[in-house]
């Protein structure tokens, strides 16, 4: 490959892949950014750090797509849009045979539903081209699913539980918003949750299951039971898997506000006439929310990510932690980004590395832990994401062990 990428995306961890790929000039010689609106674009090429392309681009419509795409001649494009355009992106690199990557799987605009079937069912037609498409490659899904990899690799003969763990600690000052997209956030966060366990899905209540986890320099959380969606492809691709969670915090101004404006039908993803005009009321939302790429400047205290494994090596259980801790105020000094932009973007940026650089290749669609992990992970650590593995003694993370017993216990109390 040349090394020439279109990033497809301006937002606040779009803005982040830009900038990255700007101060790697010897892997990506031509880089272009666009977005449907111009004037994000001109933004951020202002901040890089070296000179990049710009243009406008309806990420909905394909031949609008083609046509970009068959100016700036890419080797790869990566996909910083929101979800719901991930197929029209993937039918234009089709047709202009393109490689791709993304960072989080479609969903339908009418419905809260992650699940990679529509993108997968890409298989054949990417192999036939010879194209290679990369699906999640931000952090959670993309870093998780790569340190599942590597503890697959490299520190079990067979895993048996996986608990990926989401914590974002920091403080924006603001009374209620979201760290990305709106629309997306909240979709994620108020659709059933559910987790995988001896070989069947277990559906649950939104936020009906919590326990305190102890997140690596950040100490112990209250975190939530949701679904999400790189479960569904480690469940795929991780050998010998028993049960696999996901858990993330929120605190409790985030479920108050929450709460509320899910009883007053402001989250709702259908429309609804307002004064004979049809609006979408999460849509209306996302205008009144703060804008994810501006809560940077004053945000403080860190992110901490990782995945609690446990399974067999040698004949013997062992139980791991694999994570990275990630400071806002570090990453907005950095990027001008806060840092949940920046573990999305900085792994996507990395991705889109190994493929010029030829450490990932192959033809059809690709989740992130079926590729090679260790050059993925030691670059990654370099541009700012560094990890660190520990094993866990018997007595840490005990609670998080026990929450299957709590809620059966709790299911029997109520009957």
């Amino acid at each position: 490959m040349e090394g020439k990428v279109l990033i497809i995306g301006a937002g606040a961890a779009g803005s982040v892949v830009a900038k990255k790929c700007a101060m790697n000039r010897e892997v990506f010689k031509e880089i272009h950014l666009a977005s449907r609106t111009l004037s994000k674009c001109e933004a951020v090429q202002k901040d890089c750090a070296t000179p990049i392309e710009i243009s406008q681009v309806d990420a909905d419509n394909v031949p609008e797509l083609v046509a970009l795409i068959n100016k700036v001649k890419p080797d790869i494009v990566i996909n910083m849009a929101l979800p719901y355009q991930d197929l029209p992106i993937m039918d234009a690199c089709l047709e202009t045979g393109v490689h791709y990557m993304d960072t989080a799987n479609y969903e339908p605009r009418d419905v809260a539903k992650f699940e990679y079937s529509w993108q997968w069912a890409y298989q054949d037609k990417f192999k036939e081209k010879g194209l290679m498409a990369v699906l999640g490659c931000g952090f959670d899904p993309g870093v998780t699913n790569i340190y599942c990899a590597y503890a697959q690799e490299k520190l079990f003969d067979e895993i048996h539980t996986i608990d990926i763990i989401d914590c974002n600690d920091g403080d924006h000052g603001k009374s209620f918003a979201t760290n990305f997209n709106p629309e997306i956030n909240i979709r994620e966060v108020t659709q059933r949750g559910k987790y995988w366990k001896d070989g069947q899905w277990i559906e649950i209540d939104p936020l009906s299951i919590n326990c305190m986890i102890d997140y690596p320099e950040v100490g112990p959380r209250k975190s939530y039971l949701i679904y999400h969606e790189e479960e569904e492809s480690l469940v795929q691709n991780i050998k010998g898997l028993k049960q696999i969670r996901f858990w993330m915090t929120f605190s409790d101004n985030y479920i108050k506000h929450l709460d509320v404006l899910q009883s007053v039908g402001m989250t709702r993803i259908d429309p609804v006439v307002h004064n004979g005009v049809e609006i979408i009321p999460i849509e209306f939302l996302k205008t009144l929310l703060p804008a994810p790429s501006s809560l940077a400047e004053d945000y403080t205290g860190k992110t901490s990510i990782g995945c609690i494994i446990e399974g067999v090596k040698d004949g013997k259980t062992k139980r791991h932690i694999i994570y990275n801790v990630c400071d806002h105020a570090a990453t907005n000094k950095e990027v001008g980004a806060q840092a949940v932009s920046y573990t999305t973007g900085v792994p996507a940026m990395t991705g889109a590395m190994m493929m010029i650089k030829g450490l990932w290749t192959g033809a059809g669609v690709f989740n992130v832990e079926q590729l090679p992990p260790v050059p993925f992970l030691e670059e990654v650590a370099k541009q700012g994401l560094p990890f660190t593995v520990r094993e866990l003694t018997v007595e840490e993370q005990k609670e998080l062990g026990s929450v299957d017993i709590h809620f059966i216990q709790s299911m029997l109390a109520a009957r």
